[in-house]
């Protein structure tokens, strides 16, 4: 039989997976002799095999906390239930990573008519003790029972309301007594028996309670949105109660040792006087700044100050800390390494290093890559957010703040931009005929679409701010409006969106600019020493580049090409070669792309400097760039000298009924070779013009969605011939390499024969992901919702990496293809390349870089950086 329970005396903080933070930190705090009130940990593997049984509590366990209870009753020479010195309890959750609020508590439980007046005469207070009886009740009926806590505010207020007191303070005792008679009544009333009043079964009722608070909703909710697994359990800490509400030279609060959301090395925190715990989060009165402790109680101030000097020492980190003072006896409740925001979180980091408390490796793995986020896009005015009205909630797909009026085709973004409005593209889901709308608009909202949906990756290269999926709005395009239930959004209306909770609020909130300070590019730099793992960025236009560049991106992994096609002076050319009858009609119209192509090729490699730049050959199937609407077609027509019926008729000829695996990548160069021939040549004429100008670019031609070798055989020789010719007649030398994108199962199946024509590889990992699951990426969120909810799969595959699946194939291919070519670049440049616990992966099984959108580069260069660390403490 194993140990389940541990006093505070026989832990430490080393034993966080057992005892939980809570417990842990209590224990490790008792070690070191501060003021904390003794008491016991139920450990975490209690909390499983609860579980395991059913939700049981079993004989072993209780014997084991009746055993822990006894030793503490003599330790306090104070008895739990005892009608002369009562010993009252907390029961607190104790996760192993701290999930503020979202678990159980229960305070002065041990009360019940006899003890509360043992309570009242040793205390000589009769108050408190029925103030402390009342609430018991409450939390207990509420957390334990399952009565809800309005029950029980709605007698509090109406007592308050006819007595006419503003707070809970000016309650008599016999207003408490009223209010303990009538709690007793609902608890009666509602479960059909008596409020218990056996003390030993109050706990072992709260110690259940606690074990299932681990799974309720909004934990479980928590552990989601952060990545905690589901089997860690929760530890339950039974600690003897001190009291801040014991009258004026009592109090609670909490503070942190340095300010949460600018990192400044100053105490922050709030106390109430005359109050336990639960009153400072529940807002009831308004708490005072921890800094006005010194003039109510300097003793007690002076004290806790020298406390949390010796905490953030000793835990070498700022600390998150619970305290109650009794009768001006300061008591130390709790401390855990304190939430932070990402710009706080640096310089706390940072300042740290310079204060020599942790060393710089230390500082960087202190940060979560993931919060970067926060600091690289622009932010909602705080005051502003919390009195605006939330409409509706997507899924936060791309981060940011976006306001602006509601237009909701491409176009009306367009014209709205030219009139100098900010405008926000409201879409049923968008598509690649959207881009020019997409890039001018401050914003996007999608009723329907993931997280990797067109809307949410092109929003993310764009470092644009994204809210998909949004079902609750139902569009009515042809009305240009939106409704919410009884609410309209029309045509030109402001809304704002926020892309980092997918919240959708009317009107129009104004926004701020976080600045990237001294501390976070020392910290980069820091970073950059260490990691091993390269970083480009996704990239179509020089601006983006630019922007890469500036978050040190070190080269682009993934220009799209079909993105250029799509402004408004281009795509009437690009349908026109799309539809040709004939060769020659196609190369007239390439002919006219050709020099639009070279300029957007110059623009880049200058952004890019010497950097190596990755440039896609077209991939998206054909029919993406015919238009869809009547009146476009009939424009096309006229211009293009045909009739409206013939060209509906090869617009219709060229539909895919599964794009996905159509006619698109490298097969388009199989059938028509003169698409390709061009960008070829205007990638090598761009090169070629900026070299000349002393820059020494370094182009990487990457023909996608290969799966066979002998489709790269084929197309590599037309496009190394054509780019061999332009480089002879120009006179210069200029190096190049020509790769592959591994999206294709087969191809990372056969990477070694592959490798024998492809100098580098470049996983696509969104497409490799949608073939290797068989999942469509659009499509899947509808039903992978249902495997999140059932736990079918623990991460949704499209937004971190499959390691096991995709993964294994990725690592073979690399495997395969440094086998047959050990020279061999690779890298990946799907979604995953800046998603911290996949860019790790990379990193482990040996890749060159990963290739991610501008505003995630310095999460993937922090995250390269932590997996080189965390490899060295293994």
């Amino acid at each position: 039989m194993g140990k389940y329970v541990y006093s505070f005396s026989e832990g430490s903080k080393e034993m966080k997976s057992l005892l939980g933070g809570k417990g842990a930190n209590l224990a490790e705090m008792t070690k070191i002799g501060l003021p904390v009130p003794p008491g016991f940990t139920v450990t975490t593997t209690a909390c499983n095999t609860y579980y395991e049984k059913n939700k049981n509590l079993w004989e072993e366990l209780i014997d084991e906390i009746m055993n822990s209870l006894s030793n503490l009753e003599k330790t306090l020479g104070k008895r739990l239930g005892d009608e002369e010195n009562p010993l009252l309890l907390s029961v607190r959750s104790g996760a192993v990573i701290s999930m503020p609020g979202m678990m159980d508590t229960i305070l002065n439980l041990g009360l019940n008519d006899i003890a509360v007046k043992a309570l009242s005469k040793n205390t000589n207070n009769e108050r408190f003790a029925y103030d402390s009886y009342r609430r018991f009740i409450q939390m207990f009926s509420d957390v334990a029972m399952g009565i809800p806590k309005y029950k029980f505010e709605s007698v509090l207020d109406r007592i308050k309301e006819e007595k006419g007191y503003k707070y809970d303070t000016e309650l008599t005792v016999e207003d408490l007594k009223e209010i303990v008679k009538e709690f007793k009544s609902i608890y009666k009333r509602e479960l059909r028996k008596e409020f218990p009043n056996d003390p030993k079964e109050q706990l072992l009722l709260a110690i259940k309670a606690v074990f299932d608070s681990w799974n309720n909703s909004r934990a479980i909710v928590y552990r989601k949105l952060n990545d905690i697994p589901n089997d860690l359990g929760t530890a339950v800490n039974i600690q003897s109660m001190v009291f801040g509400n014991m009258g004026k030279t009592s109090g609670t609060g909490v503070a942190f040792t340095r300010n949460p959301s600018t990192g400044e090395n100053k105490l922050f925190g709030e106390f109430l006087v005359d109050a336990q715990g639960e009153d400072v989060v529940a807002g009831i009165r308004t708490p005072q700044h921890i800094s006005n402790l010194k003039y109510l109680m300097p003793k007690v101030y002076k004290e806790f100050e020298k406390v949390t000097h010796i905490l953030e020492n000793h835990y070498k980190d700022m600390q998150d800390i619970e305290f109650t003072i009794e009768n001006e006896k300061l008591y130390i409740l709790q401390t855990r390494n304190g939430k932070r925001t990402a710009s706080a979180a640096i310089n706390i980091a940072v300042d740290m290093v310079n204060e020599e408390l942790i060393s710089k490796e230390e500082a960087i793995l202190r940060i979560d890559a993931k919060q970067l986020d926060q600091l690289l896009h622009p932010n909602f005015e705080e005051k502003a957010l919390k009195e605006a009205q939330v409409i509706a909630k997507g899924l936060p797909a791309s981060p940011g703040a976006a306001s602006g009026r509601v237009y909701f085709t491409a176009n009306d973004v367009v014209n709205a931009k030219a009139n100098g409005e900010k405008a926000l593209l409201v879409r049923l889901e968008t598509s690649p005929e959207d881009i020019e709308g997409m890039v001018l608009s401050e914003g996007i909202l999608t009723a329907r679409g993931g997280m990797t949906s067109h809307a949410a990756v092109v929003a993310r290269g764009m470092g644009k701010c994204c809210v998909a999926g949004c079902g609750e709005i139902k569009i009515q395009e042809h009305k240009k409006e939106f409704r919410i239930g009884d609410l309209v959004v029309k045509e030109g209306d402001y809304i704002s969106l926020d892309g980092s909770t997918g919240n959708v609020y009317l009107g129009n909130i104004p926004r701020v600019e976080v600045e990237l300070v001294g501390k976070f590019e020392k910290l980069m730099n820091w970073v950059d020493e260490i990691r091993v793992l390269k970083v480009r960025t996704n990239a179509d236009t020089p601006k983006d580049a630019q922007t890469a560049v500036k978050f040190g991106a070190q080269g682009i992994g993934l220009c799209r090409t079909e993105h250029m096609f799509f402004d408004e002076t281009r795509i009437p050319v690009v349908r026109k070669m799309i539809l040709s009858k004939t060769i020659d009609e196609r190369e007239e119209a390439l002919n006219k792309l050709l020099p639009m192509q070279r300029e957007d090729f110059i623009g880049i490699f200058e952004a890019m400097e010497e950097r190596p730049t990755t440039i896609r050959l077209l991939d998206p199937p054909l029919h993406e760039f015919l238009p869809k609407k009547e009146e476009d077609i009939k424009s096309l027509a006229k211009d293009m000298g045909i009739s409206y019926d013939e060209l509906s008729k090869r617009v219709e000829d060229l539909e895919e009924f599964n794009p996905m695996l159509g006619h698109r990548g490298c097969r388009l160069a199989i059938t028509y070779p003169e698409i390709y021939i061009m960008q070829a040549r205007a990638i090598i004429e761009g090169a070629i013009e900026v070299k000349n100008k002393g820059i020494n670019v370094k182009p990487e031609i990457m023909i996608p969605l290969i799966g066979d070798i002998n489709e790269l055989k084929y197309i590599k020789d037309f496009v190394v011939e054509t780019v061999d010719r332009i480089i002879e007649k120009s006179g210069i030398e200029l190096d190049y390499l020509v790769g592959t994108m591994i999206e294709v199962p087969r191809a990372a199946l056969t990477a070694d024969e592959i490798a024998k024509e492809a100098e580098f590889f470049s996983f696509g990992t969104n497409d490799l992901t949608q073939m290797t699951y068989g999942f469509s990426r659009d499509d899947a969120n509808k039903f992978l919702v249902e495997y999140d909810s059932k736990n079918i799969f623990e991460k949704n595959p499209f937004q971190v990496l499959d390691k096991n699946g995709v993964g294994k194939l990725v690592k073979m291919a690399s495997t395969l293809g440094r086998k047959t070519r050990p020279n061999i670049k690779l890298g990946i440049c799907g979604e995953h390349g800046g998603e911290p616990s996949s860019v790790e992966f990379c990193h482990n099984i040996g890749l060159d870089y990963v290739s991610c959108s501008p505003y995630r580069v310095p999460i993937a260069r922090l995250a390269a950086a932590q997996a080189v660390l965390k490899e060295k403490n293994k």
